[in-house]
């Protein structure tokens, strides 16, 4: 017995930039699942041609340059050899009927000289560290202090982030994604402890997100770029003393591009999607399990009910659960534990291992029969 008639998250969903069989999106996250110079291993296209049935995807973050690195082998979009790698993925997911946008994560401050390629120390809005010890690619160190960034290296991070737009478009990719929240640049420039200029880019701490989205929608069409924003998000020793007014002035600059749609994290403290679900007349992608619980298929839905998003992002259920939208449809309780050990290694166990609901079935049936 299914809930397809029921479960509105499993309702089709059409807009001017994308025509989804459902309302379920696999959120961005990190998995490390890349060659040391930022190529996409073989086993990602496998991971996300897995998860093809949702109705988007959204890539782990993707550094568009390595200006922007900030870890180690997390994948980028800067060379040939990265354009390449994502094809084959692009590929995997459109051979299974899915769609793909690539998430360009430019870490700022975010990154180590022993995790960047470049070997040097990362630069960010102002030069104030992430608190407490950081990954590196040989175990742990203390944050550097960022270099300031000049408004050359803001003009740059711009320029890095079309070219790797246009190569996202190259590559096959649907749509891009810029990543504007979670610590890194672009929510650095939005946040009041990381930004602390007194040029125009601290005086309006909106100047650099707006001119970024501006850049690269003009650059591969508003139509296929979509920003993901968190606002009051405290990872990573974020601070953000008065969201609302700094976002609604962010939403009232950028909708009038009429992008492909907004992504939004809701929070404990300020909440973002009561507030500027309003004041966004496009597509809204909901996320509510970001610093909590993973989000459930009831969450979802009550999201979704109470008018606040169109689509609901899933991270930590998508992981465990590869067929999420055929799950949900069999009232599948979603309960396949996370393999924790492996969440964040190289290969494919703990990453495209997890059985899909059919084939937990029939493991169940064949040790039932040697029973």
């Amino acid at each position: 017995m299914t809930n397809t008639a029921t479960s509105p998250l499993l309702a089709p969903y059409s807009s001017g930039s994308f025509t989804l069989p459902n309302r379920l999106v696999l959120a961005p996250m990190t998995r490390f699942r890349a060659h040391e110079d930022g190529t996409p291993l073989p086993v990602v296209a496998d991971y996300y041609a897995q998860r093809a049935e949702a109705g988007l995807l959204v890539t782990e973050g993707i550094w568009p340059h390595r200006r922007g690195q900030s870890g180690w082998r997390i994948p980028g979009l800067e060379t040939e050899a990265h354009i390449v790698g994502w094809h084959a993925v692009t590929e995997a997911v459109h051979v299974r009927g899915g769609r793909i946008v690539a998430q360009l994560m430019h870490g700022g401050r975010q990154g180590h000289p022993r995790s960047r390629l470049l070997g040097d120390v990362p630069a960010g809005p102002s030069a104030v560290p992430v608190p407490g010890p950081v990954h590196v690619k040989d175990g742990k160190a203390e944050a550097p202090v960022p270099r300031e960034m000049t408004k050359d290296d803001i003009r740059i991070a711009i320029d890095d982030h079309v070219a790797a737009a246009r190569n996202a478009l190259q590559a096959g990719f649907d749509g891009v994604e810029i990543h504007g929240a979670n610590s890194y640049l672009t929510h650095q420039f939005l946040a009041d402890n990381t930004n602390l200029r007194t040029d125009v880019y601290g005086r309006d701490k909106t100047r650099f997100a707006v001119e970024l989205v501006t850049a690269v929608a003009e650059a591969i069409g508003a139509h296929r770029l979509g920003l993901r924003l968190s606002p009051g998000n405290p990872q990573f020793g974020m601070s953000e003393r008065s969201p609302a007014p700094v976002y609604r002035a962010l939403l009232n600059a950028v909708a009038p591009l009429g992008l492909a749609y907004l992504h939004l994290t809701d929070n404990d403290d300020y909440p973002a999607l009561a507030d500027l679900r309003p004041r966004w007349n496009g597509t809204l992608i909901a996320n509510v399990g970001e610093n909590h619980a993973p989000t459930t298929q009831h969450q979802g839905e009550q999201v979704l009910t109470q008018g606040h998003a169109d689509l609901i992002s899933f991270g930590r259920a998508f992981l465990a659960h590869p067929d999420l939208p055929a799950r949900i449809a069999a009232n599948d309780p979603l309960a396949t534990p996370i393999d924790t050990e492996h969440l964040y290694t190289h290969g494919a166990q703990g990453y495209t291992d997890y059985p899909t609901l059919e084939e937990q079935h029939a493991r169940q049936l064949t040790a039932a029969a040697t029973q």
